[in-house]
């Protein structure tokens, strides 16, 4: 095999360095689209997803010293007149003379310290007995039991009041409250119960829901956006529909039209929306696709 002559080299020098400022140009634009958030492209602040900054006071100094200002009532602990527990301490003996001390001696003072704390939480187990008893007719019945009391073991309703509140009022996902209450109540807390309780919460408040959405679509004035958040680990959306009194909150994983239009709000809103001006892109049905034969599908 000869080797390559010298105009041949340099036109393969050429090429190369061509190759390479092509390489180099898409590997830039790459690192372009990658970096690219609503800072420093056209994105919506919603694409930015879980890369969102941190949010940035706009307020100014005030000039006044941090903490609360006077006249503001604090939420420090106060001491209370009747305790649940009072625990006296004696002094021993005389720290003078080393005398030792009694009870029928002079009282100089005492002193009044409070412990504000959360006692051991236990779960009470109440046991419900439906009796059954035979009349002198032979007819058997039977003691109905309270209502909602249908199972041989199942939680009360305070445990799914405080697994409700964690999930919504706290936002815990609901994996950590059933482990949370768990540990606290002593007694094993399943998954698929506290679901159970959140979806049983969210029926519900469904006639409030509704009221709430009518009453958004009838308003003069509404305000609609939507956010990126993660849900199981994927990008989900977060729409939200409010006025001055009421506010719908909805997740899809969608962002466009289906999703706004399942929010049930804008479809019969006939006010002014103030909005970020997110032009959805509407559903559109798949075009067909034509065969290789060119007799089978033609027109």
């Amino acid at each position: 095999m000869t080797a390559p002559t010298y105009d041949e080299l340099a036109a393969l020098v050429v090429a190369l360095q061509a190759r390479i400022a092509e390489q180099d140009a898409e590997i830039a634009e790459l690192r372009r689209q990658l970096g690219a958030s609503s800072r420093n492209s056209s994105k919506p602040p919603s694409a930015d997803g879980l890369g969102k900054p941190a949010p940035k006071s706009l307020r100014g100094r005030s000039g006044r010293k941090p903490g609360g200002q006077p006249g503001h009532e604090g939420r420090t602990l106060r001491q209370v007149e009747r305790p649940d527990e009072v625990v006296v301490h004696e002094p021993g003996a005389c720290t003078g003379c080393g005398a030792e001390l009694t009870a029928d001696q002079g009282l100089s003072r005492v002193v009044r310290r409070q412990v504000f704390d959360i006692p051991k939480i236990t779960v009470r187990v109440v046991e419900h007995r439906l009796v059954s008893r035979r009349c002198r007719c032979g007819q058997v019945t039977a003691a109905a039991g309270p209502a909602g009391v249908g199972a041989p073991t199942q939680y009360g309703p305070h445990a799914a009041a405080i697994a409700v509140y964690l999930c919504l009022g706290q936002h815990l996902p609901v994996e950590r409250t059933a482990g949370l209450l768990a540990d606290l109540f002593g007694t094993p807390m399943s998954v698929g119960t506290v679901a159970a309780w959140t979806t049983r919460a969210a029926d519900g408040l469904e006639p409030f829901t509704a009221a709430a959405r009518a009453a958004l679509a009838q308003a003069q004035v509404l305000h609609v956006d939507e956010t990126g958040l993660r849900v199981a680990g994927r990008l989900h959306w977060l729409h939200v529909a409010c006025s001055t009194l009421f506010t719908v909150l909805f997740c899809s994983a969608k962002r466009g039209k289906p999703a706004i239009d399942a929010v049930g709000v804008l479809p019969g809103f006939t006010g002014i929306a103030v909005h970020d001006a997110f032009a959805p892109t509407p559903v559109t049905p798949p075009r067909p696709t034509r065969c290789a034969t060119p007799t089978c599908c033609a027109s």
